[in-house]
């Protein structure tokens, strides 16, 4: 992306800002609406972990603290990502859970295009001497002044690597930072995944017929007031990608830099729950799916199971993609109805089930089977509890995280999902460099 046509691309994000809807909340609607805070966020916190752990215990070695570069900061959304990273198997005594301490981060620096995100962002954190945020547009190059030193990690967050609308910028960028590494680093990149079936009708054989989208922000306000503001949306410019072009571009950055920039993991980030598929914007079938997940987890709120379900809709000739969504969309129907009923059979006043369980069919997925078995103890655990609703603030809300582990267990890090999240490590120690 050229610097001009970056900075044509900010008005979107300073609409957002002054709607107010881009502020740090949290709930049904918004930019932090509970999906981004229960499933997002956490879906790539859970699979960062290990990865984050074994960096730090590497600078750990080396007696030095960790330095992060966030390239497309916001108002320091990876930031508050990171930070809230928790070990895989704390105890319930355990207070202190974060393995990102204040003591381990030596220097985070932000970089966005955006100054009312950087504002923001400075206005909450102006009084952290360790976060520092710059104005750069990271398409043209690697924002590092001088003699700065390298970072430990690149952290790419919520579809920021899709700026790059020409593989070429994204090549020149990650061999710029795999030739800055000393030692090691971690980048991690975020792209919009190329076959999110939020935008079906934009799905094609050949990637080279649409690389880019046309990416309205409409999903901030409600239906009404979308309506109503049409003539005011902003759009932006964004590269969608799939699983095999990033590993071309990540290939051909290898090549240039001379440096292996070597995959650690793959993952397709919020599969039938992405910000458009309530929106219908690019897909007419689409179901308001986040809205009804974000009820799950919305304190004293019961939610109607009913707008839980999944009714996919195949496009023809995508038989490699349809097969995957069908089979999810089961998984995903069978734990919501198995719930229902759970909740149905239970007689609070005996505290038991008025009829058995059905048996979970051995033939079921084990993260579907885990799930089930996982919200017959949930409901017969808490259902007879009197005080403080326990279906919407107790069994809703762990319905919530048994559909987030369904998905993440059956993903495919293909770009199935709103987001696909590349998480990649450069080890110049073992060549000697």
């Amino acid at each position: 992306m050229t610097k001009e046509a970056g900075q044509e691309q900010m008005p979107a994000y300073t609409e957002a800002v002054k709607s107010g809807l881009y502020a740090k909340q949290s709930g049904l609607v918004g930019k932090y609406d509970n999906v981004r805070r229960h499933w997002e966020d956490e879906v790539t916190r859970i699979s960062f972990r290990p990865h984050l752990q074994k960096l730090i215990d590497r600078c750990q070695a080396s007696m030095k603290r960790l330095r992060i570069m966030d390239l497309g900061c916001g108002s320091a959304d990876g930031y508050e990502l990171l930070t809230g990273v928790r070990e895989r198997d704390a105890d319930l005594q355990q207070l202190e859970v974060d393995i990102l301490s204040d003591q381990i981060l030596g220097l985070y620096k932000g970089i966005d295009l955006n100054e009312d995100l950087l504002n923001q962002a400075r206005s909450i954190y102006s009084d952290n001497p360790k976060m520092i945020f710059k104005q750069a547009d990271f398409t043209k190059s690697l924002p590092i002044v001088g003699d700065e030193r390298p970072y430990d990690l690149y952290f790419f967050s919520f579809g920021t690597f899709s700026h790059h609308n020409e593989d070429e910028t994204a090549v020149r960028l990650l061999a710029g930072i795999a030739e800055r590494v000393e030692n090691y680093a971690v980048v991690v990149c975020d792209w919009l995944g190329r076959y999110s079936y939020e935008w079906q009708s934009l799905w094609t054989r050949d990637p080279d017929e649409v690389k880019n989208m046309d990416y309205v922000v409409s999903y901030i306000y409600g239906p009404e007031e979308r309506e109503e503001r049409r003539d005011q949306l902003q759009h932006l410019t964004l590269r969608l990608m799939s699983r095999g072009e990033a590993e071309g571009i990540i290939a051909e950055a290898n090549k240039r830099a001379g440096v292996e920039i070597r995959p650690l993991k793959w993952f397709d980030r919020s599969v039938f729950s992405g910000r458009h598929m309530d929106t219908a914007e690019y897909n007419p079938h689409a179901q308001p799916l986040r809205n009804a997940i974000n009820s799950l987890h919305e304190p004293n709120l019961r939610t109607e199971m009913d707008s839980l379900l999944v009714n996919y809709v195949p496009k023809g000739g995508f038989d490699f993609l349809n097969d995957y969504f069908e089979h999810l969309q089961m998984c995903w129907n069978v734990l919501v109805r198995h719930v229902a009923q759970l909740m149905e059979a239970f007689d609070e006043e005996n505290r038991t089930f008025t009829k058995e369980p059905p048996d979970v069919p051995i033939s079921c997925p084990s993260a579907l089977r885990d799930m089930m078995e996982r919200m017959e103890q949930i409901v017969e655990g808490v259902g007879w509890l009197g005080y403080g609703l326990p279906r919407e603030n107790i069994i809703e809300p762990q319905l919530g995280y048994a559909l987030r582990h369904l998905t993440s267990n059956l993903q495919q890090g293909q770009g199935c999902g709103h987001g696909l999240v590349g998480i990649f490590e450069i080890d110049k120690s073992e060549s000697g460099d």
